[in-house]
């Protein structure tokens, strides 16, 4: 029987609120990674050692309304100017609804019918350090970001998490990862809020700044 959620319920879930609650993780069983399309990260300097990927979503969004730039993607790019990093944006090859509630009711299809990935990162044998990005969904990683991390061998390398949320943090998510990715070292994660980092830019770059000194990534 297909389970039924009130509103409430979706809004809390879909925004990573633990309080609310969130359902079990799906295994990797459950979650297969599709081969990725042919494609190219962006390369942003030349001979980086690291990458900032990231997935983010621009129109309707939980808490911020409509936007013109995702709040994860605003975050990457403070990341990105920061370090010198490369960096390459996860997308599906399918286009997301605009509207959140079409967005709620996708990204819980997702975890049956996981998403492909349009392009992939060139080399990812030649980065060392991959800042990996992305919004809380029902107090987990997205789907899509799932298949991306089983997309590639990330054996030796360090996989720095960072969210924006509405109210949950990392949500657990480090953990997520470790488990996708057990021979990763997993570095300390930064959770932004959303609204913040949509509406308060100077705040979250802030944040960032300091997390990123703190972390021996830049000076």
């Amino acid at each position: 029987m297909k389970r039924i959620l009130s509103a409430a319920t979706a809004l809390c879930l879909m925004a990573g609120m633990t309080a609310c609650g969130s359902p079990a993780r799906p295994s990797a069983a459950e979650t297969p990674a599709p081969t990725p399309d042919e494609g190219l990260a962006e390369e942003t300097t030349a001979g980086s050692h690291i990458l900032v990927a990231y997935f983010s979503l621009a129109n309707e969004q939980y808490e911020v309304g409509v936007i013109e730039m995702g709040n994860t993607e605003i975050v990457a790019e403070i990341i990105a100017d920061a370090t010198g990093a490369d960096t390459f944006k996860i997308e599906s090859t399918e286009e997301y609804p605009a509207t959140y509630d079409g967005l709620l009711e996708v990204s819980r299809q997702e975890e049956n019918d996981p998403p492909q990935i349009a392009g992939t990162v060139e080399n990812m044998d030649g980065y060392d350090t991959i800042f990996l990005g992305y919004p809380i969904w029902w107090g987990d990683l997205p789907t899509i970001v799932k298949v991306f991390l089983r997309s590639y061998d990330f054996t030796g390398k360090t996989i720095v998490p960072f969210c924006t949320h509405a109210g949950s943090g990392l949500s657990g998510t480090p953990g997520t990862i470790e488990d996708i990715c057990p021979d990763a070292s997993v570095g300390e994660g930064l959770a932004i809020r959303g609204s913040t980092a949509q509406n308060d830019r100077d705040s979250a770059a802030q944040s960032v700044e300091s997390w990123l000194a703190d972390g021996g990534y830049i000076d």
